[in-house]
């Protein structure tokens, strides 16, 4: 899967929120607000452009300390939001 194109992390007023540009910020019409863990996340969705639940977890685990199952309920959690947010490419 990965992030549809068109949908960015930027910082507002000291929070990470992810934005729509150009004609898809007219079809999300708000704001997403991210915690850090989730903007990290975002940026390594990026980062990955195509990602998994499975990268996206071992990656946290890298770089964080968090249990395995901790961090893939965290990931799975954000995916999920993401995808209800249509937000994600799952091509």
């Amino acid at each position: 899967m990965k992030l549809k194109k068109g949908y960015v992390l930027r910082q507002v007023c000291g929070e990470n929120v992810v934005v729509g540009e150009g004609l898809d910020a007219i079809n999300f019409g708000k704001l997403l607000s991210l915690n850090e863990t989730a903007a990290w996340l975002w940026q390594q969705a990026v980062e990955l452009g195509d990602f998994t639940e499975e990268k996206l977890t071992a990656r946290l685990c890298e770089s964080y300390e968090v249990a395995e199952e901790q961090a893939r309920t965290d990931v799975e959690a954000i995916i999920k939001q993401w995808d209800e947010l249509h937000l994600l490419d799952m091509a």
